[in-house]
């Protein structure tokens, strides 16, 4: 968590209301309005606090270069039932490979999502824009419904339909995209049911030999859970791959097997002869047969528990966090969620909504499912308190765009539209929390002031200026200060309705525009 740095220096004029007094950081503006100017002397806008929703998807990525395909299949046939014999004749048939199947074959799933694809519709290269199915292949690490697959399965989603061996069970279950890492091919899913479900057990790749046999199980081309089997034919493999966009991908220390990995594998686990997981299935070699490749479960290790499962990819915020090794919070940030809820630095955590939290890999699995808005409670143990004494509390997660704009800016927002007429009707942003000791309040903004533009300017030499763009949604606000270096400055225009009307006077006597500008944190 970041600290924050010292108030610096705030950029302002006195406003109208106190020009013959104190001075405050916001001033007003004699610019001219950014809704369209009128030829009289003042012009008013009516606020309403209609809220606008844009759901933004993704075409699926789709992994290709000449030299390698990345799985997909068709469709998903019915699974046939096997039969059992207790004879001796029965007994010769079970295999090393019929026994990891058995082991492991419960905890693969195959994955289908939505995504929104375009294709060229005719020679002059006009494009048009559907929806399609993506599919794969994935693998349940723990019971709790955690499923690892490849980020191109799911590229572009939000939530996914998972379905086991119909042979163990049969339902469809809806799973949450929790979070994914493009440069790793890897992504974290959530069933949204309750377990415990069937997991594999993971292995290592450290001491790989080639040769040594390999089992693959997935859904290629639509064949539910198929089972191919071979051998690690190479390993420490270097590979690259491009994407749809042009952007290539370099993969290194890949492990090389025989055995098929077709469209609809991506994702599925590789197994050695005692069932445990060495591998996710990622790719296949374009124009050769038996050349296929997987991430390294050490890899894979890794990559969960520092970027799959990190606080830096949850969606929900707490305005703190808890250390994996000591479960201890800190860094608690004035105003956030936690400090609302009475979390102190160095509250224990005992539970979160009655699941134990018993060390790093419960932490890190609870924490990552966290839900935005969702009332969470947690169960703690202050120090200096007896064992059996406890402290439970109820937290509500906020966004990751939410503690953007709070942690740097010192404020949240909520969209609003604002008007003269429904024909001139434009989406601007409305302040409603701001953080006690934030560079906004400094600036001397309130709660209901509307943000009607910015302008960032980096540059050592701060040069005010008029190159001001609309303030329409956080999401562009919160990408806009994304990697901005602490004291950048925002030169803001906002609009305050300071006489309680409802309309917002642009000009005249009573101007209610101000400007100011804020240091980001």
């Amino acid at each position: 968590m970041a600290h924050h740095p010292a108030p610096g220096p705030s950029t302002g004029l006195a406003d109208r209301a106190r020009r013959q007094g104190s001075q405050t950081g916001l001033a007003p503006t004699a610019r001219p309005p950014l809704l369209a100017p009128q030829a009289h002397k003042s012009d008013a806008l009516g606020v309403s606090s209609a809220m606008h929703c844009i759901r933004l998807v993704r075409p699926s990525l789709a992994l290709a270069l000449g030299a390698l395909l990345l799985a997909a299949p068709l469709s998903q046939p019915a699974a046939q039932t096997p039969v059992e014999q207790d004879d001796a004749e029965f007994a010769l048939r079970i295999t090393p490979e019929v026994k990891v199947v058995r082991k492991a074959g419960p905890a693969v799933v195959y994955i289908e999502t939505d995504v929104v694809v375009e294709r060229v519709i005719d020679i002059f290269g006009r494009r048009a824009r559907g929806r399609g199915t993506s599919r794969g292949s994935g693998v349940v690490l723990f019971a709790d419904g955690y499923v690892v697959t490849n980020a191109h399965v799911v590229a572009g989603a939000r939530t996914a339909r998972v379905r086991f061996d119909p042979t163990h069970d049969e339902r469809t279950y809806e799973a949450e995209v929790l979070s994914a890492v493009g440069e790793e091919d890897l992504a974290l899913l959530k069933i949204k049911a309750d377990g415990p479900f069937p997991t594999v057990e993971m292995g290592t790749s450290s001491d790989l030999m080639p040769g040594e046999r390999v089992v693959a199980i997935g859904n290629p081309v639509g064949q539910s859970h198929t089972v191919s089997t071979g051998i690690v034919s190479g390993l420490h493999r270097e590979v690259n791959l491009q994407t749809e966009t042009g952007t290539t991908l370099r993969f290194t220390n890949l492990i090389q097997t025989d055995a098929s990995i077709n469209p609809g594998n991506s994702g599925g686990p590789l197994l050695n002869v005692h069932g445990k997981l060495i591998g996710i299935n990622t790719a296949m070699q374009q124009g050769a047969e038996n050349i296929g490749f997987a991430i390294p479960v050490d890899r894979i290790k890794q990559v969960l528990e520092e970027e799959l499962l990190s606080p830096a990819h949850a969606r929900a915020w707490l305005g703190g966090d808890f250390d994996v090794d000591t479960l201890a919070f800190s860094d608690l940030v004035a105003g956030g969620p936690a400090a609302r809820a009475g979390i102190q630095n160095g509250d224990l955590l005992v539970s979160i909504d009655d699941r134990a939290i018993d060390g790093p890999e419960a932490l890190r699995l609870q924490r990552v499912s966290l839900e935005v808005g969702r009332p969470t409670r947690l169960r703690l143990r202050r120090p200096g308190t007896s064992e059996g004494t406890g402290l439970e509390v109820v937290v509500e997660p906020w966004s990751w765009i939410d503690a953007r704009l709070y942690t740097r800016m010192g404020l949240r927002t909520e969209p609003i539209v604002i008007g003269r007429s429904l024909a001139a009707l434009q989406r601007r942003l409305r302040v409603i929390d701001l953080r006690p000791d934030g560079a906004a309040r400094r600036l001397g903004l309130q709660v209901g002031d509307i943000l009607d533009g910015l302008r960032v300017d980096c540059q050592p030499e701060y040069a005010p200026g008029d190159n001001i763009r609309a303030a329409t949604d956080a999401l562009t606000l919160a990408l806009l200060i994304h990697g901005k270096p602490p004291g950048c400055r925002i030169e803001l225009d906002v609009l305050r309705d300071e006489n309680g009307d409802g309309r917002l006077e642009r000009g005249g006597d009573a101007p209610e525009m101000f400007r100011g500008t804020l240091e980001l944190e």
